[in-house]
C-alpha cells in the first residue's frame, strides 16, 4: 500500500511558508485536508516541546489514527514539520 505524506515548512511567528504534500497512494477527496489539520494541530506541542529540550529533531510528537508527526526545529525556529 502506497502513501502519501505532508511536509511544511513554519516560519518563527507560525507563518506556513511552504507545504507539499508527496506521495502515490490514491488519494481520498479529503485527505490533503485531515493531513494539514493534523500537522497544524501538532504546533501547539512543538511550541512547549521546543522550549524545553535542547533536541532538534522532535520524532513522533502526535499521533491521529495511521498518521504520526515529527518535527525538525532549527536554531532560528523555523519548523520542518512532517
Amino acid at each position: 500500500m502506497a502513501t502519501t505524506a505532508s511536509f511544511i515548512i513554519v516560519s518563527r511567528n507560525d507563518i506556513p511558508i511552504y507545504e507539499a504534500e508527496v506521495g502515490s497512494a490514491t488519494k481520498r477527496e479529503d485527505a490533503a485536508q485531515l493531513h494539514q489539520f493534523v500537522l497544524h494541530a501538532a504546533l501547539d506541542i512543538v511550541q512547549d516541546l521546543a522550549w524545553t529540550t535542547s533536541a532538534m529533531f522532535l520524532k513522533n510528537i502526535d499521533r491521529f489514527n495511521d498518521l504520526v508527526v515529527s518535527v525538525y526545529v532549527t536554531a532560528g525556529h523555523i519548523l520542518f514539520i512532517y
